[in-house]
């Protein structure tokens, strides 16, 4: 592509156009950011005739220029290829003193002033240049690239211009208006690539949900979660520790990043150590960033894990904390989502919170349906009001037990109780009064039985005990164990009391109805007995 230069050695006005031809052609093409900047180089290098063109990239997780892109000077170009300046060295030059209808224009008389500016690349003396208004290789031209809010995106340096001209204002409005077309392209690719980023991960979102529907296997789940947030979201470190309620604490279930071995796995967490951390004042989409100060300000345990991905920037990640809480459906927390290592050092965009948050509602659900698969799975085998065993199982154990008791030779008991006074707390005090009882009642059976007796629930206010390789001394004195221990189970105003009858497997019985019978006759003269205040 060649330059278009009018008779006085400086650019006809096809030039322009046609850089910013150039430029435009380039947006909406699906190109990454360093293809963008290498063709945006090559277009103010060949199109508006500068021998090197430099692009410096604003870096916000650092609050620095890098050297993205050096066209044309080879020297150059390994010089400063991959520098990097701090935003204060660019101030140096980036001086209203030196503003020029939009761009910044360095004389090289003034080079000096610029001497604690950011490294640049001085090229040899032209000797053919003459004149007020020929090039001196000291000379510098830079513009910034800014966003469509005034955000400051990049720079672009030229150097060398191919007439050996210092640029005259039509020339520098040319410059400007392709830096405004470039700035333009760079922010909608870099903005294509965060949409890229936010569709990836909610693609990642429907392929956890499919597999909702497919596998119940919480930890397959979970693991889908954590690779999720690490593939889409670009952390690279994510677990999901769920409370162990036996243990107190939170256990790491599923996580990617860490060493196993890793504080952030191992350490000890409660409930109640990070209950300061979910202050609303710091919830982004319903995830809940720190900074570090705030993070162990609040945290109840010391702790001496530090992030690695750490930037210097305003907006630069440092040892932030980030967490989501993941809940049931009755408030109560289940579990945490952690996240560390930003793959940007960035503190993460709204954007990328509430996509976090996605992947948080998917471990939720994950977690919800594994209990309720759990809870109609333990219903079909006990009694949903007192969680004891059902009538059901009551008669598939009796026989497992009479099998075992006709291989061996062992004796059993059965027992059959029911409450004396249930129906007057149903009447005086209402149903939940009296299912209320019903739970204290369970609660009384499971407390006084051995490990190797089981309770169950058979029907309203009836309950039955099967008692391993008891004979009748024994299961009476469970009883005398279990009729006291009733009576101490305050019941608002009424009294509470339970009738049991026995059966002994093989005294009285071989076969399960002939042991319920026997049970339930000696449950009724009991009934009667008391009736009757003997």
């Amino acid at each position: 592509m060649g330059s278009s230069v009018s008779h006085d050695g400086h650019h006809s006005g096809i030039a322009p156009l046609r850089a910013l031809l150039d430029v435009t052609r380039l947006i909406g093409l699906e190109l990454d950011v360093g293809t963008v900047l290498d063709r945006v180089a090559q277009t103010i290098s060949e199109t508006l005739g500068f021998r090197t063109v430099a692009i410096n990239v604003y870096r916000p997780a650092w609050d620095d220029f890098q050297i993205a892109v050096v066209h044309g000077n080879r020297e150059a170009r390994n010089l400063l290829l991959g520098h990097t300046d701090p935003l204060e060295r660019w101030a140096q030059v980036l001086n209203e003193r030196y503003e020029r209808r939009g761009a910044y224009w360095i004389p090289g008389e003034d080079a000096w002033a610029a001497a604690d500016g950011p490294l640049s690349y001085t090229p040899p003396v032209d000797e053919g240049a003459d004149g007020a208004d020929a090039w001196n290789p000291e000379d510098s031209l830079i513009v910034p690239l800014t966003g469509t809010s005034g955000e400051l995106l990049g720079i672009v340096s030229v150097d060398e211009p191919l007439n050996g001209r210092r640029p005259n204002d039509e020339e520098i409005d040319v410059l400007v208006a392709v830096s405004a077309h470039a700035a333009f392209l760079l922010q909608a690719t870099l903005a294509t690539d965060a949409d890229e980023r936010h569709l990836q991960a909610l693609e990642y979102l429907l392929q956890i949900s499919a597999r909702l529907n497919e596998t119940l296997d919480v930890d397959e789940i979970l693991e889908s979660v954590v690779l999720g947030i690490n593939q889409a979201l670009g952390f690279r470190c994510a677990s999901v520790d769920l409370v162990d309620w036996k243990e107190g604490r939170f256990v790491a279930r599923a996580s990617v990043g860490w060493e196993l071995d890793s504080p952030a796995l191992t350490a000890p967490t409660t409930v109640a150590d990070i209950q300061g951390l979910l202050d609303p004042r710091f919830s982004v989409e319903g995830c809940f960033l720190l900074s570090s100060e705030e993070a162990h300000a609040r945290f109840h345990r010391p702790t001496s894990y530090v992030s690695t991905s750490n930037g210097r920037g305003p907006h630069a990640w440092q040892n932030h904390w980030l967490l989501v809480p993941l809940r049931g459906r009755n408030g109560v927390l289940h579990g945490v989502i952690w996240v560390d290592e930003p793959g940007d050092s960035l503190v993460p965009s709204r954007d990328t919170l509430q996509a976090l948050r996605l992947f948080a509602n998917q471990a939720e659900a994950a977690l919800e349906s594994a209990a309720q698969f759990e809870e109609m799975r333990f219903l079909a085998d006990h009694d949903p009001l007192t969680r004891l065993y059902n009538r059901r199982v009551f008669m598939t154990e009796i026989e497992r037990e009479l099998d075992r008791a006709h291989r061996y030779g062992h004796s059993f008991a059965v027992v059959i109780c029911d409450l004396d006074g249930f129906k007057t707390i149903n009447d005086t005090q209402g149903h939940l009064a009296g299912d209320a009882a019903l739970q204290r009642v369970a609660a009384v059976l499971n407390a006084g039985l051995r490990t190797s007796d089981r309770a169950f629930r058979i029907g309203g206010d009836e309950f039955a005990l099967l008692l391993p390789e008891a004979r009748m001394n024994e299961a009476s004195e469970a009883v005398a164990r279990l009729e006291v221990a009733l009576g101490s189970v305050p019941i608002g105003g009424a009294e509470l009391r339970g009738s049991f009858g026995a059966a002994v497997y093989p005294d009285d019985g071989t076969e399960a109805t002939e042991l319920m019978h026997v049970a339930d006759e000696r449950l009724y003269a009991t009934k009667r007995a008391r009736h009757e205040g003997r």
